[in-house]
């Protein structure tokens, strides 16, 4: 995925969620913030960022926040609405051997409780996939990284909606998306949402399929391009 050029900066706060504000080379501008997680470790004043111009412009905040670098070449994409596309991308080009061979793919889809699902793989002859996609941007040393940065009561219900598609003949896939280079494993966050955690352990149980897709991240664009490791403890 090319990302447009992009305006870089440091990061001077991130707060009400949706702002954070960026000193960069023209001053100080207050970019929209695409992540409604916490954001750990990927929001710390002075960090070096990129935003981009925003589409519209009309649009109230004329820049958002795509990148972080959080160590020295440690590029992280926060921007979570670019998580569907990397995913269908790399279904597209046929790195993800488990998706193949499903020459339609419906995006947001409504399903299950009143949800939609991320994408809705079809094929004739074969059972409907059901492919959620999750946003990883948080990890500790060793190459660990979790999911979520925060408590989803949202994201436990998808997982029971998945368990239930897979009971009614379909197939579930939850894909974690992790745009950072540094991370080898993906583990459930039962430090931050064991809820979650016991959810995704019940959904496995059930039948849902779960695997992890890395990024090469730089400021001109994003790859899924690795397969990591699911580790549910």
């Amino acid at each position: 995925m090319l990302l447009p050029p992009l305006l870089e900066g440091r990061l001077v706060r991130r707060y009400q969620r949706f702002l954070a504000d960026v000193e960069t080379a023209d001053g100080l501008v207050t970019a929209h913030c695409p992540n409604t997680g916490s954001m750990q470790g990927c929001k710390d004043a002075g960090m070096r960022v990129w935003l981009s111009p925003a589409d519209n412009p009309a649009r109230k905040l004329a820049w958002t926040w795509e990148l972080v670098e959080t160590a020295p070449g440690v590029i992280v994409g926060v921007h979570t609405g670019r998580s569907n596309g990397l995913v269908r991308e790399a279904i597209e080009a046929g790195t993800v051997p488990e998706l193949t061979g499903y020459p339609t793919i419906r995006p947001e889809q409504k399903y299950g409780e009143g949800s939609r699902i991320d994408l809705l793989l079809q094929a004739p002859g074969r059972a409907d996939c059901y492919v959620e996609v999750k946003n990883v941007t948080a990890a500790v040393e060793g190459g660990v990284g979790y999911f979520p940065d925060a408590v989803t009561t949202r994201g436990a219900k998808h997982l029971r909606e998945m368990s239930a598609m897979v009971a009614a003949g379909s197939r579930a896939v939850l894909v974690f998306c992790v745009q950072r280079g540094d991370v080898t494993e993906v583990r459930p966050a039962d430090h931050i949402d064991p809820a979650y955690g016991q959810a995704l352990r019940e959904a496995l149980a059930a039948g849902v399929e779960v695997i992890a897709l890395g990024a090469t991240v730089t400021p001109e664009g994003i790859t899924l391009e690795r397969r990591l490791a699911v580790v549910v403890p």
